[in-house]
């Protein structure tokens, strides 16, 4: 004899113990009242017990019947779940990405018409947090993270260090931009999560005491305070540096310092993934090759009392 009620009968009950009536079960499932009424009668007399106690034209579930569905409740939802995974899992010709907001706007996504140029067949989905997506969990074939690389579960590589740099929009203050790096950091900001300190130390001053003034942990948030001329902001080269190529953002001065979260590639070892893994891992190592080599050219052409 089957232990396992019938699924139907197990959302009829749920629901009508849940929402405390036939008719909202019903309306809820889309059944019809008599059809959620046969379904609750068929699973009491599969399990032997009462479920509900008729009192007048309504039910009221009985204290074996509250106890089962606080666990069919619970069972319900681990299908669900499980059903949620299956169908998320990547399909053959799709690849799932997961990147920081910030980076997928101003570093992959315009970069991305080339991968799909190489593989027209891809369909590319990006999936973008500013949490650190568990891979496996979220069934993503591969991920752009910035940390230090520990993270355990998935592989990593190195894909390249970032640099912090103040930008400003060319109208910003009516073009009369500041030149010295004083100037700069007693000008309008735009506070991000970045610290200035480091900035101001490559710089060799002192910028003390809070400021006032918008302050965001978005970054494309202070870009586009940023763009529309609001101040200026210390930020990734990663974010801004295709900005500042289209004459939309300008670097102040040349003072530049480290940022201490480098950018890697990871992916969770997933049969299926390696050959989407292997395409876009080859591309994107491309791709930062070339950007490396476009910062290089520019830093190249400077004159040698700009380069220090």
């Amino acid at each position: 004899m089957s232990t396992f009620s019938p699924l139907t009968c197990l959302r009829s009950f749920e629901a009508t113990s849940r929402l405390g009536s036939v008719t909202l079960a019903a309306k809820e499932l889309h059944v019809t009242h008599s059809a959620i009424s046969q379904q609750i009668k068929a699973l009491e007399a599969f399990v032997g017990l009462t479920l509900f106690v008729r009192e007048g034209r309504g039910l009221r579930v009985s204290e074996d019947g509250r106890l089962y569905a606080l666990q069919i409740r619970h069972a319900l939802g681990d299908i669900a779940e499980a059903t949620r995974l299956i169908q998320a899992q990547p399909k053959t010709d799709e690849l799932v990405v997961a990147v920081l907001p910030s980076f997928g706007r101003s570093w992959l996504v315009p970069r991305l018409p080339t991968f799909q140029a190489l593989y027209p067949h891809m369909r590319i989905r990006l999936q973008a947090s500013l949490s650190i997506s568990n891979l496996h969990q979220e069934s993503v074939d591969i991920g752009i993270r910035m940390g230090k690389g520990d993270w355990e579960g998935v592989e990593q590589r190195l894909l390249f260090h970032d640099e912090l740099i103040a930008v400003a929009a060319p109208h910003f203050n009516h073009g009369r931009l500041p030149q010295t790096p004083q100037q700069i950091v007693d000008s309008t900001l735009i506070h991000s999560t970045e610290s200035w300190l480091p900035w101001c130390e490559a710089a060799g001053i002192d910028m003390s005491g809070e400021r006032a003034g918008l302050c965001s942990n978005d970054s494309n948030l202070i870009l586009e305070a940023v763009r529309l001329g609001q101040g200026i902001a210390l930020e990734r080269r990663s974010l801004v540096q295709g900005a500042i190529a289209g004459g939309e953002l300008v670097q102040l001065g040349d003072v530049c310092a480290p940022y201490a979260y480098p950018y890697w590639l990871v992916w969770p070892p997933r049969e299926g993934s390696h050959t989407k893994q292997h395409a876009f891992s080859q591309w994107l190592f491309k791709e930062v090759e070339d950007y490396l080599g476009q910062l290089k050219a520019i830093t190249d052409k400077r004159p040698p009392s700009v380069q220090g």
